[in-house]
């Protein structure tokens, strides 16, 4: 079980990522909980799924694009992007697309592969919660966020780099 941190703290983890299913019985399975859910099963059958969840989110795979939850992001109080393995940067893109291009404010969680490493470049990217690799430390990581003072370039966190801060 992956470990659950935003950038400053360990936090429960309120939501069930279900990482396959073959159809809407998973609904019934999960009743009344907050559920994560593939792309593709959530598109299959979106209302049916609202009637059994408390919430839903959404978890896309690196491979997979935003088109198709454009006009659902308000509906949508988490999207998670998978990182399948630790040197797949395509998350990264998804993530500062939600944020800077689609204006997207939920929340936006790394899962999968990932490590220490990654969570700085990971937050000026626009991810805020991070579900930590089984074999990474939470509180080591945690201090990954004051790794770097600022950051050189514009972010999708801060719009202005550091050249234009400076006056």
């Amino acid at each position: 079980m992956a470990i659950l941190i935003n950038t400053k703290e360990k936090i429960s983890d309120h939501w069930t990522l279900i990482q396959s299913a073959s159809g809407p019985e998973v609904f019934s399975a999960l009743r009344g909980r907050n559920a994560l859910l593939p792309l593709a099963l959530f598109l299959s059958d979106e209302e049916e799924a609202a009637s059994q969840f408390s919430a839903i989110g959404v978890w896309l795979d690196s491979h997979q694009n935003l088109d198709k939850l454009e006009n659902r992001l308000d509906s949508l109080p988490i999207i998670a992007l998978n990182f399948p393995v630790f040197s797949d940067g395509r998350p990264y893109s998804l993530a500062r697309r939600l944020r800077r291009d689609l204006g997207y404010t939920g929340e936006i969680r790394a899962i999968g592969d990932v490590l220490r490493d990654q969570l700085c470049f990971l937050k000026s990217c626009g991810f805020n919660s991070f579900a930590l690799r089984s074999d990474q430390e939470p509180e080591d990581c945690l201090k990954a966020f004051s790794d770097f003072s600022t950051s050189y370039t514009s972010t999708a966190v801060n719009d202005i780099p550091l050249f234009r801060r400076r006056g």
